[in-house]
């Protein structure tokens, strides 16, 4: 489904990747751990198409991505701090992809009222961002991403900040929805017992460097 080869990424012309190679199969769920400054999130920001990639190669169901497009690629990216858009409500944030796709404003209704379902934030539909709370908020920033049905999704430590009781519940309800829906899904995370959790598979990005 999703495949890295030799990936060598710089930032400011020091080397964060350095021929990094991961393979995630579809409908996986697999968490990438390492310490802070270790290249997790630049990896994402690669797959993503939000960073350039120096050399090396990315493969999403067999069709090189490397230089696509970042809204092409059919890749959605949650980030720790959710980046929701404050002059937006709540339906509107999870519409926007739709929107920019030019879906027929009736299927975009349709989707975003399943997504929302699917989070359990349905009666949220018009709440103003700011008055969330920041578990509903993690949800919205899910839904938002997973509305556009992404081939592979990517979430940089969706759930950080929130108290251990919410962490959990949320992580739990998390990991029910992706299997539900079979998203596959590339999860990074500092916290083994998160990763362990949530995953197929836990890998640490100190090891896929060193391939």
């Amino acid at each position: 489904m999703l495949e890295c080869r030799k990936i060598n990424a710089n930032f400011e012309s020091v080397p964060v990747l350095s021929d990094l190679s991961i393979y995630i199969g579809s409908g996986e769920i697999v968490a990438l751990t390492g310490p802070s400054g270790s290249g997790k999130t630049t990896l994402l920001r690669c797959i993503a198409g939000l960073e350039i990639v120096d050399s090396g190669t990315i493969h999403l169901n067999g069709e090189e991505i490397t230089n696509r497009p970042t809204h092409l690629r059919r890749i959605g990216l949650v980030f720790q701090d959710n980046q929701l858009f404050p002059h937006l409500n709540v339906a509107e944030n999870v519409a926007y992809s739709l929107k920019l796709q030019r879906v027929s404003k009736n299927l975009v209704d349709e989707k975003v009222a399943e997504v929302l379902e699917l989070v359990g934030l349905a009666h949220l539909a018009r709440r103003e961002i700011i008055k969330l709370s920041g578990g509903e908020a993690k949800r919205i920033a899910v839904a938002r991403a997973l509305v556009a049905q992404p081939k592979v999704l990517l979430l940089d430590e969706p759930l950080n900040g929130l108290d251990p009781e919410l962490h959990t519940r949320l992580l739990e309800d998390l990991g029910n929805l992706l299997r539900s829906r079979g998203t596959t899904t590339l999860h990074v995370t500092h916290d083994q017992d998160e990763a362990k959790s949530i995953a197929n598979r836990v890998l640490d990005i100190r090891e896929l460097k060193s391939h």
